[in-house]
């Protein structure tokens, strides 16, 4: 039987064989699992990057940008930050809680930061803080150690966690859009996939 050879110059599609979709949130319930075991493991640097993460709602590329003054001053960490976000050139601002602020002032004293330094560094001489690849194979193993299907979760689970957890308990989508830095409405409702929750919701209440 004649076998077709594969012509040259043609790609394999980066997303054969892999689920492909909006990545899910983290309850609230799998948010602490994940602590705990970063907490109890004595992870530094994940526990910061991790509280960072779910506090700041950044992409990952702005996350992983992050410099110590972005978010430190003479060695104390702020509760708030601002950054210029890269795909959009637009400021978002962002809270970072007690836990939050606790665990990467002890990061940037274990690390031995300096003020100019990237929050972050990367391990690769080639890099000067890590890179999205390396992030996502952080984020696997965070996924993974909870026993959860890694294939439904990714970078965006811990920008959209918070967010969704706030408008689950507000409603308020313009406050949501702000802290994600939107520009507009429309994009928060289709990221967050709201609209299709609200509606099964509704439906699940109507016993007929």
């Amino acid at each position: 039987m004649w076998k077709l050879k594969p012509k040259e110059g043609i790609r394999t599609p980066w997303n054969k064989s892999r689920l492909v979709g909006q990545k899910l949130p983290l309850t609230q319930q799998q948010v602490w699992a994940v602590r705990m075991r970063l907490e109890a493991a004595h992870r530094v640097r994940d526990l910061a990057l991790f509280n960072l993460a779910i506090d700041s709602k950044l992409r990952a590329c702005d996350l992983l940008k992050l410099q110590v003054a972005d978010v430190a001053t003479a060695g104390t960490v702020g509760s708030r930050a601002s950054i210029l976000q890269q795909k959009t050139g637009r400021p978002v601002r962002f809270e970072l809680t007690p836990r939050t602020r606790e665990s990467t002032r002890t990061w940037i004293a274990a690390a031995g930061l300096q003020t100019g330094d990237y929050l972050f560094p990367s391990r690769i001489r080639s890099s000067l803080h890590l890179s999205t690849r390396q992030y996502a194979r952080i984020v696997q193993g965070w996924i993974t150690s909870i026993g959860l299907e890694p294939g439904s979760y990714g970078t965006h689970t811990l920008r959209r966690t918070k967010a969704t957890l706030i408008y689950r308990s507000t409603k308020n989508l313009r406050a949501v859009q702000l802290l994600l830095g939107h520009s507009k409405l429309d994009s928060t409702v289709r990221y967050l996939g709201i609209e299709i929750d609200d509606a099964l919701e509704m439906s699940e209440q109507l016993d007929i």
